[in-house]
């Protein structure tokens, strides 16, 4: 198909996406990224969110939540190779929520700036989780 750009989407365990698709959306370091077939070659890091593939012939949008890592975009292709990366139907909203109240209470208990900002980090990740869980719940 020559509207439709080949998108990878690689953790370190695994790979979760590989495919054409009609654009994709992300989120990039300096805020949210819609990538489309011929796109002007760029990299950044990516922030925790999730990342919305339109896949030819579906309606649904397939949904990987992603954290941390690195965006690579060319013409014809899209590569993301992120730190952490989950099927939207592999998310788990107690796990989430339950790493959300771990980072809290971290930041609270703090007894360095670098303890601080690994739970802050945490945290923003479990927030952006439990986004894409809504997320995915409010398409059903």
């Amino acid at each position: 198909m020559a509207n439709t750009i080949q998108v990878d989407v690689v953790s370190a365990e695994q790979a979760i996406f590989s495919g054409e698709a009609e654009f994709v959306v992300l989120p990039g370091e300096m805020g949210e990224l819609g990538i489309h077939p011929r796109h002007t070659p760029l990299m950044t890091r990516i922030r925790p969110g999730a990342v919305r593939i339109k896949v030819p012939g579906r309606d649904e949008e397939e949904l990987v939540f992603v954290a941390g890592g690195i965006l690579e975009v060319q013409p014809s292709r899209v590569t993301v190779l992120a730190d952490t990366a989950i099927r939207g139907r592999d998310l788990d909203e107690a796990k989430a929520l339950e790493a959300q109240e771990r980072a809290r209470e971290a930041m609270q208990n703090r007894t360095s700036q670098m303890e601080y900002a690994k739970a802050a980090a945490e945290l923003a990740e479990a927030a952006a989780q439990l986004a894409a869980i809504r997320k995915l719940r409010t398409r059903k």
